[in-house]
């Protein structure tokens, strides 16, 4: 600053005064190097903002240019960008820009166990901007690891949020000198980091894109390749969209559809509304029907309908999505397999009706065949001499092997068509081997074969059908005497974990194992050469196997040719039953062993002494009933007091029986008429109904054989009925004969085993039960239990 002055004298003077302004000249520096920094940060900002790399999407080439502007930007001598990994355990590089090199590179990783203070204050403060990195306490873990190792003096770093979420860090590294990171930098890495946020989410906007795009364009070359048919329906059952299939289906083009409603082309039935109307609420996810369409040429079209919803984005029913299945061929197929299986339940009836028939009309005949050689055996009618007994004999034993072959095939064929039933019980081993072995002592003994049996001691007691398991053992135990010419056959008994099992192994003349698959098939035997040598129809394993099956066994086979074979039946702890039966079967599981012993020698001695000759003489068994008026009849009497009965021409008591004879069959009530006479008892015979009362009346019999198949208005079910509810006839003795095979009347079912039979016979009011064909040891066993 200078002045004119004008001193006393009037001399004029020039005043300059000075001052120093270094200070101010730096502020104004300073300043304005600020200003510059604030304008190329907000230029850079303003480019990233209107950058289309950012908005396409490429997350990488997005990054690349973010750490190039912000290096350029700030002057740092490194940018790179760290996200955190999937389970949030470390970060990655994925991009850093070294400015001096030019490049970008990516793939070191830092884990967060190892820097633990560092990556607490990413994730408590906005950014962290370390003038001395080194010596800093949020980044002095990153020294010698990192640090050091790039020679990096300055660190600024700005954690990346993304949903409220710490997804990653930008940093910003100065190496050489320490610096000193301004406000301004550190707001200006906040920045970048939000850059970097928006470009993840335009990454993540354009994944979830490209997503959707592949899911529509697969679905609709799902919609339009599908072979099923689909279609789209709006909420007032407008078609608005359907597939090729489903044009296909209904006979239609896309365009005949279009805007048609939906429901004109399906029969409804009645409750459909309400389907609907559930489906709308959420009470169900999706409907699923069998409807018919209306075809455009106007036949109809089966189709499997599936109907789902398809909601908008607020949740509101939008669409419905039909699924259409063409099933007219499969519907064709069941009509068809439903009228094949008419047919078959009509075949199969037919065989049962043939089989029954068949069988009783063989039965008859044999049961007069049977019996007359009885008597002719037992020289009732005259002395035979040796050829006439030898021919009398040959007649008895071939009604006996055609007797039980007709035997053989019903049983076989109730077995393939599921109408056998097994009644479960808990049975004694001991007792089954006992029986068996003396079924078949005297056809081993014929042979000189050594008979065996060896039962372990934890085998006491198996679960089956009593019958069926007999008659398996004995099918075993006769195949294996038949076919052993020499030697011996051994009945073994084992406890296993899952059951018990009886081996029957002999020594005979062996099976080829390339024969193994035909052992078991009906009608076959190996070897025809052995159809001459050994008589049989090839039923009896094909049976057993299948009975083993029905028990939840099995049947199985070893055999040496040559040297023998071996059968193994394996019976289970617990056969497959449901139901009442499952229950039943639990409750036989369950019982106590001592009371379960008791019950079963009960039974037995019941029924001993009437069973123990029916069973030696292979008729069909026959059950008797004690009514109050009667006790059990003590079994004191062996088997030769019994035949040497049976031998006996005179009356069994001292006053001769009444006997009344209720049978129409000619040869039947003779056989019976003439035996029963011929032994000294009185009979009358009647062929029908209409006189029984007249009779009973006049003759007042001791006993009543009554044929439950009697023809007539009343059969034998009705009258025997009748009889039981007249009150002057309760002590009346009535003993039925039954077929095997028979079918009962409405009124009464029964099942048509011998057991239901004797079961529906007995609750009726009958004292016993005969089963055809009768033979004479089942009559005097008949006899001696209630005439003595």
């Amino acid at each position: 600053m200078q002045e004119n002055l004008t001193p006393d004298q009037g001399q004029k003077m020039q005043l300059v005064s000075l001052g120093d302004i270094t200070e101010h000249k730096r502020v104004e520096e300073a300043l304005q190097k600020r200003e510059n920094c604030l304008r190329k940060q907000s230029k850079t900002l303003v480019q990233l903002a209107k950058s289309k790399t950012l908005q396409q999407g490429d997350l990488s080439a997005a990054l690349r240019e973010i750490t190039e502007a912000a290096a350029q930007t700030v002057e740092a001598d490194r940018v790179s960008v760290w996200l955190y990994n999937s389970d949030h355990s470390k970060v990655e590089c994925v991009d850093l820009y070294d400015t001096i090199t030019k490049r970008h590179s990516c793939g070191m990783s830092l884990l967060k166990a190892n820097f633990p203070a560092y990556f607490q204050a990413l994730e408590e403060q906005r950014s962290i901007a370390a003038h001395d990195a080194c010596n800093d306490d949020r980044t002095q873990e990153l020294s010698e690891p990192y640090l050091s190792a790039f020679g990096i003096a300055s660190l600024l770093n700005a954690p990346i949020w993304l949903g409220g979420r710490l997804v990653g860090v930008v940093c910003h590294e100065h190496i050489g000198r320490i610096r000193q990171w301004t406000l301004e930098e550190e707001n200006f890495a906040g920045s970048i980091a939000d850059f970097v946020t928006l470009a993840i989410e335009a990454s993540e906007r354009k994944a979830a894109q490209e997503a959707l795009q592949q899911s529509e364009a697969e679905f609709r070359a799902i919609f339009e390749r599908s072979s099923v048919g689909i279609g789209l329906v709006d909420m007032k059952a407008r078609i608005v969209d359907v597939n090729p299939a489903l044009c296909q289906i209904l006979g239609y083009s896309r365009e005949d559809l279009s805007g048609k409603r939906f429901t004109d082309y399906i029969f409804k039935q009645e409750g459909d509304l309400e389907l609907y109307k559930q489906l709308i609420s959420g009470t169900c996810d999706r409907l699923e029907m069998e409807r018919r369409f209306l075809h455009k040429d106007g036949k109809f079209v089966w189709a499997l309908l599936s109907i789902s919803l398809i909601s908008s984005q607020n949740g509101e029913p939008q669409y419905f999505l039909a699924m259409i299945e063409d099933i007219t061929k499969r519907k064709q197929t069941e009509l068809e397999l439903c009228e094949s299986k008419e047919a078959a339940e009509a075949g199969s009836r037919a065989k049962s009706e043939f089989l029954a028939t068949m069988s009783h009309e063989l039965r008859t005949p044999l049961n007069a065949i049977m019996g007359l050689s009885q008597l002719l055996q037992q020289e009732m009618v005259g002395s035979l001499n040796d050829k006439q007994k030898e021919y009398v004999n040959c007649i008895y034993s071939s009604g006996e092997h055609l007797l039980a072959l007709i035997n053989d095939i019903l049983d076989l064929s109730k077995v393939e068509a599921g109408k056998e039933e097994l009644f479960l019980s808990k049975l004694l081993v001991q007792e089954l081997c006992d029986y068996v072995i003396s079924t078949v002592r005297d056809r081993a003994e014929e042979k000189k074969l050594q008979l065996i049996a060896e039962i372990d001691e934890q085998a006491d007691f198996c679960i089956g059908d009593e019958r069926r398991v007999k008659q398996m053992l004995l099918n075993l135990l006769t195949n294996a005497i038949k076919f052993t010419p020499a030697g011996k056959v051994c009945l073994e008994v084992k406890k296993v974990p899952q059951g018990i099992t009886f081996t029957v192994s002999d020594t005979g003349i062996g099976i080829d194992p390339g024969q193994f698959k035909f052992l078991f098939e009906p009608f076959q035997q190996l070897d025809s050469r052995l159809n001459r040598q050994y008589e049989g129809t090839g039923l009896g394993l094909a049976l057993t196997r299948k009975l083993a099956h029905l028990h939840g066994g099995d049947v199985t086979v070893e055999s040496v040719l040559g040297k023998g074979s071996k059968f193994q039946l394996f019976l289970p702890n617990q056969p497959p039953v449901e139901g009442d039966a499952r229950r039943f079967c639990e409750e036989i599981f369950y019982l106590d062993e001592e009371q379960s012993t008791q019950q079963q020698i009960t039974v037995k001695k019941r029924s001993l002494n009437i069973n123990e000759v029916s069973n030696n003489t292979n008729y069909s068994l026959f059950y008797e009933k004690s009514w109050q008026s009667r006790g059990d009849k003590d079994d004191s009497s062996s088997t030769c007091s019994r035949r040497t009965q049976l031998t006996s021409r005179q009356p069994a008591t001292s006053v001769t029986k009444n006997i009344l004879l209720v049978q129409d069959e000619e040869k039947t009530a003779a056989l019976l008429r003439d035996y029963l006479q011929a032994i000294g008892y009185h009979v009358e015979q009647i062929s029908t109904s209409n006189d029984f009362w007249e009779r009973v009346q006049n003759q007042q019999p001791d006993l009543v054989l009554l044929d439950l198949e009697l023809a007539g208005e009343t059969n034998g079910w009705d009258l025997l009925s009748k009889v039981r509810q007249n009150p002057d006839l309760q002590d009346l003795l009535v003993v039925t004969i039954a077929s095997n095979t028979m079918v009962a009347n409405s009124d009464y079912p029964v099942h048509t085993t011998p057991d239901g039979l004797r079961d529906r016979a007995l609750q009726i009011g009958a004292n016993a039960c005969l089963c055809k064909p009768i033979g004479i040891v089942q009559i005097e066993s008949i006899l001696m239990q209630y005439f003595g």
